[in-house]
């Protein structure tokens, strides 16, 4: 039978994924004697098939999964499900509102479960799938209520009241995602309101100085993450400051409390600024005759993107609340404003506003027409505020600061504080700008917070040996509010767990990046029953040595992960503080799109921008019941996934690259099956006295193992890959001459290994086909031999003033001295030099020589 001409991969790549599950290569814990490895990917929300972002972050991870347990590593790689969230239940909503179905999350997303499932085993990931986990599921969120009760003993989980976004029409409260343009996402003729209700935060605040402190020792970690989260968590060093609130009327507090790190600004504050947020905002606005106007102004801007709101370029906006505080440093009234620049989450969410001395300051003051009072001079000069046309940042002198004048005000800073905290009115403090972690959602598809409601006892834990509380299944999405709030079943038999009198459940779900904080620790154990997870395997297992992931991660996940991994080992159940060791962060899959302005730019792959590619054009759909056999199979969309670009950069679609890595398969497949009986059966030792091309060949055959191996180690595919192609041209080559079949057949060994990793199902194919009855990745990993790298001469390149004008070959390891003589000779060099002075040589050992001559 003539062999094939191009690689059958609808009929090889699943014989070889059921022969690697079969074989249960793919199983941590099989080799307790080896260097254990935990590799990790950020696990997906199931919401369809595979995409190409799953592909690159996939294919990354499995490489090197590959390779280190060809390296000798017992590697841990589970896979799982972030299953829990807003589109399911989105969907459920559209199907009972618009269409009168009920469509159930759960199904839903368990059928979504299957279909990536099918998808990611088609790409041939060898992840250890007996370890699969879906946090929607009973056995899982169970221990989410159980580390959540714990935490409730403990104090680190509380409830207060808190701002949140509310549908007046929906009749319940809307995540910030949720909120386009200040209106509801399902009522967008609905203005979105700002109101006050009791929430579930997690104190994570509790260890915002360990979880700052920390990052020094993740020295793994890319600089710009940690630096992300040093921002994030924002330690300032600064003073409390209590301004009295004017014409306080009953109820309302007496102080209004601000940080700030600049007390030798206190002086010149002529306004203050409240958070839309704020409860505050309200109240000092109720019974004015703003009252209306206020409101309105708080929830429009309450609703807009945090982001967006505090950007530098972003129109200052603000609304007077028709009161006053005193400043208690000089005595002056100043007007209290609510503004769009202003967040709950950081400080106290009120600030004191000193136009003169800060630009954002300054331009609400220009705008709103308040007054701006300089309390610092540069030396040597006067500011005129009237002429002023930006704020005064820098150090100066202290002026109009009372006792304060003529001092630096950078002594200012010190004796101004000391000077509040003399008198009584604040205090020296360290703030963070990390606020509590609010983890209440008003929705259904998440982890019922385990909580009874007693008019007695108030609210009270559900006891253990009841969990988990389960989702209900007799749930109206059609009714307006929280789904759960529509169950008989949820609320029915409701006791309260101290007294035993009536009570109600808890209706709200947890954040779904709870979910996502500890699922590292769960895969050591998902079936454990018991338990979250065996401390022996968390001992045994963690930290996770290589976490991969999109650097869009790097506050929210990454931090709760971090948190929760603190509070799990406070908790008795671990020891190890920090859950990740290294984090490789992967760049974007890009396809070019076309705008409504005409500019065509590669962006992200988006469905809603329709420029995606579904990878199942290329891998096929037949395990889904569909026809296709893909176009390309697995191992050239993962070849080109992988060889286009660094892993950490932006990866550009490119139907030409796609079809040029299935074409170097298709090529690698000719090779070895026209060739298979010649390159089969033949040992790879004892390759001494090579002389000519096959000295070469074998040199270029170990450069291979060791430049290979390096790329592997540092996330260098795309180069291990190039390597690999080289490494490829030198094989057809070395086999047309006709040179020693044996040194060929161990060059070609040699390449299938080393591109096993990236082509499993081709290279494990044509492994076979050598006569090999054990699959490729029992073979233990190539060591390059320092020996075959050696070289007696080499050739250096001969330049005169950076142009190329010819090469020399002498001695490995010759100095200058002696590389110089030789180059002078040579006949293009001299005759370039004839007649000039050489300035200057510049020299690389065994690569480059250059005359600077004139």
């Amino acid at each position: 039978m003539p062999p094939e001409q191009f690689f059958p991969h609808a009929e090889i790549e699943p014989k070889w994924q059921r022969r690697w599950e079969d074989e249960g290569l793919h199983r941590a814990g099989a080799h307790p004697d080896r260097p254990k490895f935990y590799l990790l990917e950020m696990f997906p929300y199931p919401s369809g098939h595979m995409h190409m972002g799953h592909v690159r972050n996939y294919s990354i991870g499995d490489a090197l999964a590959r390779f280190l347990r060809m390296r000798g590593h017992d590697v841990l790689y589970p896979m799982g499900f972030d299953a829990f969230g807003l589109p399911a239940e989105n969907a459920a909503i559209k199907a009972a509102k618009e269409e009168g179905k009920s469509l159930n999350p759960a199904p839903f997303t368990e059928g979504c479960i299957a279909s990536i499932t099918a998808d990611l085993k088609r790409m041939g990931f060898s992840h250890d799938w007996t370890r699969e986990l879906a946090t929607c599921r009973p056995e899982y969120y169970r221990w989410n209520q159980v580390i959540f009760l714990r935490m409730l003993e403990r104090g680190l989980a509380e409830r207060r009241s808190a701002a949140v976004n509310w549908c007046p029409e929906c009749q319940t409260v809307l995540a910030n995602e949720q909120v386009h343009d200040g209106k509801c996402w399902r009522h967008t003729e609905t203005d979105v309101e700002l109101r006050q209700l009791d929430q579930w935060f997690l104190k994570i605040t509790d260890y915002a100085e360990e979880l700052l402190s920390e990052l020094d020792s993740l020295d793994g970690w890319p600089e710009h993450v940690k630096l992300m989260q040093r921002n994030w968590i924002g330690k300032s060093h600064g003073t409390l400051v209590r301004f009295p609130l004017a014409d306080r009327r009953p109820g309302e507090p007496e102080h209004i409390e601000i940080f700030t790190t600049r007390p030798d600004t206190l002086f010149g504050v002529t306004f203050m600024v409240i958070a839309p947020e704020h409860p505050l905002a309200h109240r000092l606005a109720r019974g004015t005759e703003r009252e209306a106007e206020v409101r309105s102004f708080l929830n429009r801007v309450a609703a807009q993107d945090r982001s967006v709101r505090t950007a530098e370029d972003r129109e200052k906006e603000g609304i007077a609340l028709g009161r006053e505080a005193i400043n208690p440093l000089n005595g002056d009234r100043v007007p209290i404003f609510a503004a769009n620049f202003v967040l709950m989450e950081y400080g106290t969410g009120c600030i004191m506003a000193v136009p003169a001395h800060d630009q954002r300051d300054f331009e609400f003051a220009k705008k709103y027409d308040v007054p701006i009072r300089v309390v610092i001079q540069p030396e040597g000069e006067t500011l005129d505020p009237a002429a002023m046309t930006c704020a005064h940042v820098d150090p100066g002198v202290q002026v109009n600061s009372g006792a304060f004048d003529g001092m630096p005000s950078t002594e200012g800073i010190e004796r101004i504080a000391d000077h509040v905290v003399e008198q009584g009115l604040g205090k020296k403090t360290v703030q963070f700008k990390l606020r509590d972690w609010l983890i209440s959602r008003q929705r259904y598809w998440g982890t019922p917070i385990p909580v009874i409601h007693c008019d007695d006892c108030g609210p009270v834990g559900v006891p253990e040996h009841q969990l988990p509380v389960r989702l209900p299944e007799d749930v109206d999405f059609a009714h307006d509010g929280n789904p759960l709030e529509s169950s008989r079943s949820f609320q029915e038999g409701a006791a309260c767990p101290r007294c035993g009198r009536a009570a109600r459940r808890e209706t709200d779900t947890m954040d779904t990046f709870i979910d996502s904080s500890w699922y590292f620790h769960r895969y050591l154990d998902p079936g454990n029953a018991g338990r979250p997870f065996d401390p022996a395997l968390e001992e045994r297992w963690l930290p996770v040595d290589q976490y991969i992931g999109g650097v869009e991660h790097a506050i929210m996940h990454l931090l709760y992960a971090r948190f929760f991994t603190k509070v799990i080992c406070d908790l008795g159940l671990a020891t190890h503080r920090e859950p990740f060791k290294r984090l490789f962060t992967q760049g974007m899959v890009c396809m070019e799109h076309t705008f409504a302005d005409g500019t065509t730019r590669s962006v992200k792959m988006s469905k809603s921008l329709g420029n995606t590619v579904d990878p199942r054009i290329h891998i096929g759909n037949r395990h889904l019941g569909g026809s296709t056999e893909g176009k390309t199979g697995a191992d050239a969309l993962r070849l080109f996934m992988l060889s286009d670009s660094p892993p950490d950069s932006q990866l550009d679609w490119s139907d030409e690259g796609m079809d040029g890595a299935s074409r170097f398969v298709h090529r690698v497949w000719r090779f070895f099956t026209q060739r298979a009986d010649r390159l089969s059966g033949r040992s790879g030792a004892g390759f001494e006295n090579l002389t000519g091309d096959d000295l070469n060949f074998h040199r270029e055959v170990h450069a291979a193992i060791q430049g290979v191996t390096q790329d592997y180690g540092r996330f260098g595919f795309n180069t291990a890959i190039a390597k690999g192609r080289q490494l490829f041209r030198a094989l057809e080559m070395h086999a047309e001459r006709g040179a020693s079949a044996a040194l060929t057949a161990h060059g070609a060994r040699i390449f299938l290994v080393l591109m096993a990793p990236i082509m499993p199902h081709l290279c494990d194919e044509l492994w076979e086909r050598l006569g090999h009855a054990e699959s490729i990745f029992t073979t233990p990993w190539p060591e390059a031999d320092p020996s075959a790298l050696a070289v007696d001469e080499v050739t250096v390149v001969v330049q005169v003033l950076g142009k190329l004008r010819g090469r020399v070959t002498v001695p490995a390891g010759s100095d200058q001295a002696a590389v110089e003589a030789v180059a002078r000779a040579e006949g293009n060099v001299a005759k370039h030099l004839e007649g000039k002075t050489v300035r200057k040589v510049v020299f690389v050992p065994d690569k480059m020589i250059n005359f600077v001559a004139s």
